[in-house]
Order: structure tokens, then sequence, then C-alpha cells
């Protein structure tokens, strides 16, 4: 390892969204309930990596202002960071709301 990067700290992967990767999971179909919990965690756990993101770039601004961060560059990439948080939070709002509108489109 350089030492020279031993200050950057990757990135955690989110969680899986979930997929089917075996035919016994296929056929066992989730009820509305299951379905309605998946897409709240999912949601949950997006606001979240949007509130934590956030979070570190209040922290780093702070240690940048008060000289305690010894590498500025961070920050921009902590920003970096929290704006992509907030970019798949607004696509998942958006395919949120074209479904939903997609749905209304149904006649019964």
């Amino acid at each position: 390892m350089m030492e020279g990067a031993a200050f950057i700290t990757p990135m955690t992967p989110w969680a899986n969204i979930g997929t089917a990767t075996d035919l016994n999971q296929i056929q066992n179909v989730p009820t509305a309930n299951a379905e309605a919990s998946l897409f709240k965690d999912i949601f949950k756990n997006t606001v979240g990596q949007v509130k934590a993101t956030q979070a570190d770039v209040e922290h780093k601004q702070y240690l940048l202002s008060t000289g305690q961060l010894d590498d500025a560059h961070t920050l921009p990439i902590a920003e970096a960071k929290a704006g992509l948080a907030v970019d798949v939070l607004i696509s998942l709002r958006n395919k949120t709301i074209e479904s939903y509108n997609e749905l209304i489109k149904i006649s019964v």
C-alpha cells in the first residue's frame, strides 16, 4: 500500500436491491406487503445514504474551516459522493412518480 494514499477510505457498497438467481426464489412470489416493505427499505436506505454523506461533508467543512483537515482534497471528494447520493435519490423519486402515474392510467 502506498503511504501517501493511506488516508483514502473506500466507499461502502449499498445494500443489494435483490435479484432472483434461483428458480425457487422466482416461484415464491412475494405479497403486496412484502413488495411495499422492500421498496420502503430501499427508499430508507437511500435517504440514509444522503444523510450520511451530507453529514460527512459538513464535518469535513468544519475541519477545513478550523484548520484541522490535513488533506483539503477530501472535501471535494465528499461533496461529489454527496451529490451522487442525492442524484440517486432524485432518480428513485422520479421513477416512483412515473410508475405511480402509469398505474393511475390503467383502467380496471
